[in-house]
């Protein structure tokens, strides 16, 4: 792991030793860096486990990527640091079915307390959450909460939606696996429909979901249809940081 490269890659410049604050405020960084994005997918390259595969797309070629690689490079950058970090996997209630285990990777962190990190949700929070917390907890403007279930927690988003669910099991990188192989060929998948990024941004978010941008922020959310696939490679090199260059795009 290079770490250097990593933190340069996210602009963070903060204290590394492993505490609260550093959690935070690398977690926060993370989220305004590096976009949740499914373009791979949509180019016929496979999303892959290995770590080395994934440094080298989010770090040296500045694209983002999904839960198993941000989340699980994530983890890495975290370890490498000195932070307790453990994997828990968790299904997707947000989406429509609801979809079943291992569909998710995340993050828990011990410290004086536990906390729960994800920067590989697309659109959550922006800091970690309190996990022994049950009350609301504003990140950003947003509020959450986690519900407690018998085996696990419910992270519920605003007015109690729920986002996702999982057990306090312990899980190795390599269960993913299959799950990370279905996600990416299955029909019914929702990373099929259509190619999208999204980014977390100072006061809200930026989302590119097939040729329509879409900007939240506190005074609300507009939306723009792109004019054609040179508007969109512009988009999403000046807005995302991703630059696939025109003829990629085009194969999307």
């Amino acid at each position: 792991m290079d770490v250097d490269a990593y933190l340069a890659r996210i602009g963070y410049t903060g204290p590394r030793e492993p505490s609260e604050r550093t959690l935070a405020e690398l977690h926060r960084a993370h989220m305004l860096a590096v976009p949740f994005e499914n373009l791979d997918i949509h180019l016929g390259v496979e999303n892959v486990l290995d770590p080395e595969h994934i440094f080298d797309k989010i770090v040296t070629r500045r694209r983002g990527g999904w839960c198993y690689e941000l989340n699980g490079l994530f983890a890495l950058l975290l370890e490498a640091l000195g932070f307790d970090v453990t994997r828990y996997s968790a299904a997707v209630l947000v989406s429509e079915p609801p979809s079943r285990d291992f569909a998710h990777l995340t993050l828990r962190v011990d410290l004086a307390r536990p906390w729960l990190a994800d920067v590989g949700f697309g659109a959550s929070f922006t800091r970690p959450l309190r996990l022994d917390d049950d009350g609301d907890q504003e990140r950003d403007g947003m509020r959450y909460r986690l519900s407690r279930a018998a085996d696990g927690r419910t992270v519920l988003h605003e007015d109690g939606v729920p986002q996702y669910a999982f057990a306090l099991e312990p899980r190795r990188t390599e269960q993913f696996a299959a799950m990370c192989r279905r996600q990416q060929t299955e029909p019914g998948s929702h990373f099929l429909r259509a190619p999208m990024c999204t980014l977390a941004t100072g006061d809200g978010r930026e989302t590119l979901s097939g040729m329509r941008l879409i900007t939240t922020t506190p005074a609300g959310r507009t939306e723009r249809d792109l004019g054609d696939e040179d508007e969109r490679a512009a988009v999403l090199r000046d807005v995302f940081g991703v630059d696939l260059g025109v003829a990629r795009i085009r194969a999307l």
